[in-house]
């Protein structure tokens, strides 16, 4: 079936568990990765490493997807093989230093060096970001939401800077896309999400909502709403938590894969 007839099946009646698992099964392949910030996160195996790279990928993940990758490459080559090495051995003010100079369009070097001091304070706080995490998730809630809030208070705490255009918050209405997709990436574990972030269920992800994913989301019937808000990622969430509870968020990446392709020919 050609990437067109499956996207309009897809939005159409038939969307469903079997047409989302055929999805799933031809896009959710890491030769898909590319070009998309996951991909720095395949290069690192200590799980410390990873979820740093992971929060610095997600927080830049917007614009051009290849000015993301080179934004994101030069963060990674200036803090050298270790990112973790370099957050912890290093003062706010020498991460400062370092990243005077950055820019990834509305993000200067100041907020990008603000974002990995937030990072080095909760890491120092509690030994790692999933362990930060983790502890504000509360068995009951129902999705990731509250723990998600709490963590973007304590993270911009610790950065001493608003982080707005990295970090938005949850509680003025954003969908958090960046943040969301960071959370898949580190709960998740298949041949695309690298995972490692146990104790943190996937049933409570909620979907990271961008351009593609909104689009099929209304045109599916998954939801009425017009604004990309929290709101809206929630009503989608839910639709798809009916289909598989375990794992709302499962089929992300493969229907952006398709949208991106099928809109790119």
């Amino acid at each position: 079936m050609s990437r067109s007839n499956l996207m309009r099946w897809c939005i159409s009646s038939a969307f469903c568990k079997e047409t989302l698992d055929q999805i799933y099964a031809l896009y959710n392949r890491r030769e898909f990765i590319h070009p998309d910030p996951l991909e720095f996160l395949h290069h690192y195996d200590d799980s410390l490493d990873r979820e740093i790279v992971g929060m610095v990928a997600s927080a830049l993940a917007y614009g051009r997807v290849h000015q993301i990758l080179k934004s994101v490459s030069e963060v990674l080559h200036r803090m050298g093989e270790y990112p973790s090495r370099f957050i912890l051995d290093h003062s706010p003010p020498t991460i400062h230093e370092r990243f005077s100079d950055f820019r990834h369009r509305f993000t200067g070097g100041a907020q990008l060096a603000a974002l990995l001091c937030g990072i080095k304070g909760l890491i120092e706080n509690h030994g790692s970001l999933k362990a930060s995490f983790v502890m504000k998730c509360k068995p009951d809630d129902e999705t990731i939401l509250p723990g998600l809030t709490a963590f973007v208070e304590e993270l911009t705490e610790e950065a001493r800077d608003d982080l707005i255009t990295l970090l938005p918050s949850p509680k003025k209405g954003s969908a958090c896309k960046r943040l969301n997709l960071f959370l898949r990436w580190m709960v998740r574990s298949d041949d695309v999400d690298p995972g490692g972030w146990g104790g943190v269920g996937a049933c409570k992800l909620i979907v990271p909502l961008d351009t593609h994913m909104h689009r099929i989301g209304i045109e599916a019937g998954l939801t009425c709403r017009k604004q990309a808000d929290i709101r809206t990622a929630l009503e989608i969430t839910r639709a798809f938590r009916e289909i598989v509870p375990e794992d709302p968020v499962r089929y992300d990446f493969a229907l952006t894969r398709l949208g991106i392709r099928d809109i790119s020919g």
